[in-house]
Formats: structure tokens, sequence, C-alpha cells
């Protein structure tokens, strides 16, 4: 139960003894008098009554506990203190405590939601952004503190201390919510943090937290602007650096049994004037231009060339599946493969694709001749999408990969019994099984509990240039 929902039930029960326990104590100091002073002339009906008023009495003391239930201050909805509530508690706290911090929590899109899947959805992405905050705040030991809806998908929560006790694991909490989705629903989520240093006034600390969010946000909108590029500019850049061979790789450590085992490799392109141009934006170009063949041929040539003498470790890169089924790109493959045989049993190759291909036995040949070779193949993004499950029931594979919507949660019981299930089916088949986005150390030990064979994440290796 919230800290708000607690809180409510005293504040009604309370209110309710205090309106019925003086009708109660005035009828029993009557009866005692009464009892006292006449009780050898007292007539019997004297106890019918003494009888019916305690009996009334006790009845009108839990009819107004029933009725002080009327009495709200917490919403129906987001189970979190009124406005009207939280700032009379905030100002006790603040008045009650040194050093005090408050956080803006704002669904920033819940218009839109409200708008597109309606009212009842966006009421119930308001309770689940509540629970999720309150849930993540308890994994790092903040418990108990009051939070209340201020207006429209404005939440505020109070909590002890300065806010630099609390900024890391604000910005952690930005970053998580980015993918953050309630039944197909994505939630954008934004905030700000103030604490007693500012002021000790409670409007002026709100005020505060409102001009921070929104200057926040429009110095990522500076941001974002800045690094802009023009449409025509930014295909212009892409075919130029895949003709030049302007880019760079970075990898990250997949452990296996505590030790590296894995190193994935991650693309990136470099413009002329400097800037990134980052997977999510240029795949979609890549596709557009026809260019995922020689993209994909020009990443393995690299790797190839490059990498494996670096390390002796698995090298893992993302192929798309549609260059596995061209000729051009299998007959490049194989002529690096044969010139390096000392890479055999080395290279995975990460597929991953929203549409099912239908000629299975044709792929599975293709599929069988890189195998042959000493390449590897992974499945990846294992329960987002449909075709994955396809593809582990129809494709000769050796690893699955499983989705970061499950393993960035992987704490939670839902999750983590999807994920079991997941993992019993692979090493069913022979299979291999991988995890990635592991931040903290409760999720690895989950991780390692379920006998998943490599995992991945910032808690165990951050990113770095290969």
């Amino acid at each position: 139960m919230l800290l708000p929902q607690t809180k409510e039930r005293e504040y009604r029960f309370k209110l309710a003894l205090r309106m019925g326990l003086p009708i109660f104590a005035l009828l029993l100091l009557f009866v005692s008098y009464r009892l006292i002073t006449n009780y050898e002339n007292l007539d019997p009906s004297f106890y019918i009554e003494v009888t019916l008023l305690l009996t009334l009495s006790i009845y009108y003391i839990f009819y107004i506990i029933y009725k002080s239930f009327d009495i709200r201050i917490t919403e129906a909805v987001s189970k979190t203190f009124t406005r009207e509530y939280l700032y009379k508690h905030l100002k006790k706290e603040l008045d009650a405590n040194k050093d005090y911090t408050l956080i803006l929590i704002s669904i920033d899109n819940l218009s839109d939601i409200n708008s597109r899947y309606g009212i009842k959805n966006g009421d119930k992405v308001l309770k689940e952004v509540v629970f999720w905050v309150v849930k993540y705040l308890k994994k790092n030991d903040i418990n108990n503190f009051p939070m209340g809806h201020i207006k429209g998908g404005d939440f505020i929560i109070g909590l002890k201390g300065k806010m630099l006790q609390y900024s890391t694991i604000l910005d952690l909490m930005y970053l998580k919510s980015d993918e953050f989705i309630v039944e197909d629903i994505e939630v954008k989520i934004s905030g700000a943090i103030t604490d007693k240093s500012f002021s000790d006034d409670l409007d002026y600390l709100i005020e505060n937290l409102f001009e921070k969010q929104e200057r926040n946000k429009n110095q990522k909108r500076l941001l974002q602007n800045s690094d802009e590029i023009n449409p025509q500019k930014k295909e212009l850049y892409i075919v130029d650096a895949i003709k030049n061979r302007s880019f760079f790789i970075m990898s990250q450590d997949v452990y296996e049994d505590e030790k590296v085992s894995i190193k994935e490799c991650f693309v990136k392109l470099n413009t002329p004037d400097g800037k990134i141009i980052h997977q999510k934006t240029y795949m979609k170009v890549l596709n557009k231009l026809g260019l995922i063949v020689d993209f994909d041929l020009m990443v393995l040539e690299q790797i190839i060339e490059k990498c494996f003498s670096k390390t002796d470790e698995m090298i893992a890169v993302s192929i798309s599946p549609s260059s596995l089924r061209n000729p051009s790109f299998m007959f490049r493959a194989k002529e690096l493969l044969n010139a390096n045989t000392d890479i055999k049993n080395r290279l995975i190759f990460l597929l991953s694709e929203t549409l099912y291909y239908s000629q299975i036995t044709k792929y599975n040949s293709t599929l069988k001749t890189l195998r042959d070779m000493g390449v590897k193949i992974a499945i990846d993004r294992l329960g987002a999408i449909h075709t994955s499950f396809l593809y582990l029931r129809d494709l000769d594979i050796d690893i699955v990969r499983y989705d970061s919507f499950y393993t960035k949660d992987i704490e939670d019981e839902k999750h983590k019994s999807i994920i079991d299930g997941f993992n019993v089916m692979a090493h069913k088949k022979g299979l291999k099984t991988w995890i990635k986005m592991l931040e903290t150390k409760e999720s690895k030990d989950i991780a390692k509990e379920l006998n998943i064979d490599y995992m991945q994440g910032n808690f165990l290796a951050p990113m770095k240039n290969k």
C-alpha cells in the first residue's frame, strides 16, 4: 500500500473518532453518574434504555467512520495525495526538516494519449506511471515518501535531504523511462528537481520545478536542432561514409561464467563536418536507397580485418537477413571467411526482421553454409516481434537474444517468469541464450539464477571504442 493510502486511512479514522467519541464519552459519564447516585432506586427499564443508547451510539460512531470515507486525501485514479492535502503535508515537512527536496515527474504526452486512446487509457497510464516511479525509488532504498497529483500529468514527490543525494538516481530514472510503454502506449516522461537551498516557501519551490523543467526541454530542443541534419544532406553523408569507409566501431563485452566471451560491435557513421550518424538514423536511409548489402559487406570486411587480431573472444555483429539472402553478399562473405580461417567459430551474425521469410528451406540452406564455415547464427529481439518466435521454431540457429523490453525490468516477477519460459524453451532446442541491458547487480543475479548463458549490460561493462 502506498504511503498516501495509509495516511488517508489514518486521517479518516481519526476524524471519525474525533466526531464520535465525545458523544460516546458523554453517554458513559451519564450512565456512570446514574449508577453511582441512584443505584438502589434504579428502575429495570433504565437498563433497557442504557442498552439501547449504547447500541445506538456505537452504531452512530461506526456510521460516521463509514461516512468519513467520503472525505478524500488521495485520488481515486493515481492513488496519490490530492493537491490540497499534498501542499498541507509538504509545508509541515519543509518546516520540520532542515534539508528537503522536491521532484517533479511529468507525463508530457498525456493530452495526446487521452485524445488518441481515450480517457480511460489515460487514467491507466497515470496509475502505471505512479507505480513504476514508486517501484524504481524503492529499488533505490527510498521508501515512505509523499507523492501528489498537481495537475494533468504532473506529480510532485517530497524527499528528506539535499537534492545532490537524488540527482543521479533521478537522471537514471529518466533514461530508463525512454522505452516506458503501457499496453503498447508510448509514454514520455520528464521532470526536474529542487530543494530548500532555493527557497523555504512551497509555492516558490513548485514554480521553480516547472521553470527548470521548461528550461531542460528548451535545451534539449536546441541540442536536437543543432544536431539535426538536412534530409538530403543526410542521404549524401551516408552514401559518402560508405564509399569512403568513414565510420567507427564501438564494442561491449558479453560475459559467460564471469568471463568475457563475446564482444558485440556497433557501427556509427561519420559526417564530413564531424557529426555522428547513429544506427536508428542511417538504417532507414540504407533500406530506402537499397544500400544495406554494401553496408553489411563494408562492416564485415572491416571487422574481419581489424577486430579479430585485437581479441581472442567471439565477435558479434548485426547483419540484415536480406543481405544473407543476397548472392553477391554471400559470395563475398565466403571469400572473406575462406581467407581468414583463424576466425572460424568466432564470428556471430545477429539477425532480426519483422516480416517472416516464407522460403524457409532455402533460408536454412544459406545458414547451413555459414555455420559449416564457423559462423554462429543468433536471432535477436526474441519476445518483441512475432517473427523471432517463428524463426526460433523453423531455423537452424545457435543463439537467441531476448528483447530489452523484458530484460530491462527483469526484477519484475512477470518479466522474470516470461524470460524463464523463453530460457527453458531455447535450452530444450539446444540453443545458447543471451540477455542484454543488465543495469544492476540484482538484475545480473536474476539472470544468473535463470541460467542464462550470455550476459551483457552497463553494470557488467560499458560500451567502448574498438
